[in-house]
């Protein structure tokens, strides 16, 4: 965050990052900042620093794990609902992460359509605000064209107008507005490995993940669901335009 800080980024939500790649719009130095799983480190830990350089943020919940009480996902506590109410009345966004976190692929269409209309009226409801965003949990079946299609129409009846994905890559109008590209950042990246990927020298790692993903596919199905157990999406992602 001192890094954007000091070489001049500013956020900007996934709305408006998505309406300035449509319409052509110049999108230097700007940053959409995300978070899966709504984890309590993001309030307790990430949110500081966030508000110390002026910075906002989507995090995106599984609603079935944010209660009035502190419930816990794969092994770590997550935020309670009072804390995310908190949290958006100093700016910060809350978009969708399905209720459970299931790999949707696995689903049939009703129980997916019920993952994404349920968790958006829980967190809307819980807010008072509208929620356009929604951040496919595990890694995405991009290979998989009937899927997509399935999916990007479950997600418009749904009501959602943006989203992401973990398809590795900075944002571009080329991409669907509903599975946007990210960037994942960790503690192991050092300040160049960070300026690397701002830059886009990173992007390349997409196409052996695309590779991989595919191979993936002429696996049996529990070979795929494997998959989907072990691959968890950790830490803040930044979706640099």
């Amino acid at each position: 965050m001192a890094y954007l800080s000091r070489n001049g980024y500013r956020t900007i939500g996934l709305g408006e990052l998505q309406e300035r790649l449509r319409s052509g719009q110049s999108c230097e130095r700007c940053i959409a900042i995300t978070f899966d799983d709504g984890f309590s480190n993001f309030y307790v830990y990430a949110y500081p620093i966030l508000k110390e350089y002026g910075f906002t943020a989507t995090v995106f919940l599984p609603t079935a794990f944010i209660s009035t009480t502190r419930r816990q996902f794969n092994g770590k506590p997550c935020m309670t609902w009072s804390e995310v109410r908190e949290l958006n009345m100093t700016g910060i966004t809350f978009g969708s992460h399905t209720v459970t976190h299931p790999q949707l692929r696995e689903l049939s269409r009703k129980k997916i359509e019920d993952e994404l209309r349920l968790s958006r009226q829980m967190i809307e409801e819980n807010l008072g605000t509208k929620v356009d965003s929604f951040a496919y949990p595990f890694a995405f079946p991009e290979a998989d064209a009937e899927f997509r299609a399935l999916l990007t129409e479950a997600l418009g009846t749904a009501g959602y107008t943006n989203g992401v994905c973990t398809t590795i890559g900075t944002a571009d109008a080329l991409r669907s507005r509903l599975f946007m590209k990210r960037l994942p950042v960790n503690s192991c990246d050092d300040q160049r490995l960070f300026q690397a990927k701002l830059a886009g020298a990173y992007d390349w790692v997409g196409t052996p993940q695309r590779w991989f993903k595919t191979a993936k596919d002429w696996l049996p199905n529990s070979g795929r669901q494997a998959e989907a157990v072990a691959h968890r999406a950790k830490g803040g992602e930044l979706q640099d335009a």
